[in-house]
């Protein structure tokens, strides 16, 4: 199961990515024993991300974790850009992308559900408001375990 990586590991992380020019999108992490990953986000919404920006982050985060060591046990750091599928890990990133459609996977079921497609209508606090089905319902932001924007086709 993917999950949002630790506090003290975004609290590392965000501040070195956000340093290089980047916006720390987020960081996720795949715990597999020997295969565990960590892969972090980073976006530049001026430009984009190209595999240069996913080198030189990947290089100085991986040395800051070599120092810290805030993830025991081995790993893979991926750096990626957040992709037209992109993740969403805070409030405020909900808040960025009103009117657009989001996928959620929840904790615990709504209206019956975990899986979701959803219109994102708004974030008060930390509850969001999303078109369910032509229902408006609420969801605790505590409650969502993944949630992705849904790529838009022109």
């Amino acid at each position: 199961m993917v999950r949002q990586a630790s506090v003290k590991v975004v609290q590392l992380l965000e501040p070195l990515v956000e340093g290089l020019g980047y916006e720390f999108v987020g960081a996720e992490y795949l715990p597999q024993g020997k295969h565990s990953l960590l892969r972090i986000y980073i976006d530049k919404p001026e430009t984009g991300i190209g595999v240069d920006d996913c080198e030189r982050v990947s290089r100085q985060v991986s040395s800051m974790l070599d120092v810290e060591d805030p993830i025991p046990g081995h790993y893979t750091l991926e750096v990626s850009s957040p992709g037209m599928d992109r993740p969403l890990f805070t409030p405020q990133q909900f808040e960025r992308f009103v009117g657009q459609e989001v996928k959620l996977l929840l904790s615990r079921p709504v209206n019956g559900r975990r899986k979701m497609t959803v219109a994102l209508k708004g974030v008060n606090d930390n509850v969001l408001s999303v078109a369910l089905e032509g229902d408006e319902i609420e969801i605790d932001f505590d409650n969502i375990e993944k949630a992705h924007l849904v790529p838009v086709f022109d």
